[in-house]
């Protein structure tokens, strides 16, 4: 018996009931919904299909659109099965496209002791290839997060901020809390800001709170930036640049780094960027 297409198996999944739904949201989260089901199905039954590739790669997308974080795990890792590695690997695609947002996976499920496994491995993997120092220093570079507070972790920080305010995250159990590590002199710290400001006004009232971990050296240059951008929130200095006490203590060794601590004082998501902050704080934080 011929097996459907693919094309022809998405297509039946998406259109063959009438949707009910309640938003664009819904529509969207329910057409995905149905892709991994269909997928998954047409993989089942056709383990050898020519196009098993393309149908792992639109699995990735569809299960990181839900927010299926264990589907995308193992999608992510049988796409880097099936890719080529050694000499001839394409580091674009296995790199870029594989190894960084699986180790992002298990970075955001707080299991860095499969991260660090993985990590391995693609070092035996890549061992023959003629970039292969340049690969270990930078996957030795996305090792060290590893070492950073994980999701479900709790941070203990207590300092005096720049204002003379007595900071202690352990006494803010009643909020919601972004710990920013940065620095005025970060680019794509500076270029997140304004996400931050923009969440912070809108869900300050609510019960949400910043926490600057400054890794500047310049007090003045700090307090101008702070004033000029409105950032009325703490923050902690003390001008040992890389050096700086808290940084340290938490492994931060590439700025920005951000933690969202819930109400539990827990790690819930760590460096969120853009729409995912408001994402966040939306859940975190709604009334009901």
């Amino acid at each position: 018996m011929k097996l459907p297409s693919l094309p022809t198996l998405l297509a039946v999944a998406m259109f063959a009931n009438p949707l009910l739904a309640e938003s664009v949201s819904d529509i969207v989260e329910k057409f995905d919904s149905q892709k991994i089901a269909a997928l998954d199905a047409y993989l089942k039954a056709n383990p050898e299909a020519g196009d098993k590739e393309a149908a792992i790669t639109a699995l990735i997308e569809a299960s990181a659109a839900v927010e299926d974080s264990d589907k995308m795990l193992g999608y992510l890792r049988q796409k880097y099965d099936m890719m080529e590695k050694g000499a001839n690997a394409d580091l674009e695609m296995l790199i870029g496209g594989v190894v960084q947002p699986l180790l992002g996976s298990y970075l955001s499920s707080g299991d860095s002791a499969s991260a660090k496994t993985f990590i391995e491995t693609v070092k035996t993997d890549l061992a023959a290839h003629p970039m292969s120092a340049q690969i270990n220093q930078f996957l030795e570079q996305l090792g060290a997060k590893l070492n950073q507070p994980m999701v479900g972790s709790t941070l203990e920080i207590a300092f005096t901020s720049t204002a003379g305010e007595e900071i202690d995250l352990s006494k803010m159990n009643d909020k919601v809390v972004l710990v920013d590590f940065w620095a005025t002199w970060c680019g794509p710290c500076v270029a997140e800001m304004p996400t931050v400001i923009a969440a912070y006004e809108k869900f300050h009232a609510k019960g949400f709170e910043v926490i600057g971990i400054s890794l500047d050296q310049d007090m003045e240059a700090l307090d101008k930036f702070t004033k000029e951008r409105g950032m009325p929130w703490p923050q902690y200095f003390d001008g040992k640049g890389w050096e700086n006490a808290i940084a340290g203590k938490y492994g931060i060794s590439g700025i920005p780094a951000t933690f969202l601590i819930g109400k539990d004082g827990k790690i819930v998501a760590t460096d969120l960027r853009g729409p995912a902050l408001e994402a966040h704080l939306e859940k975190l934080l709604s009334d009901g």
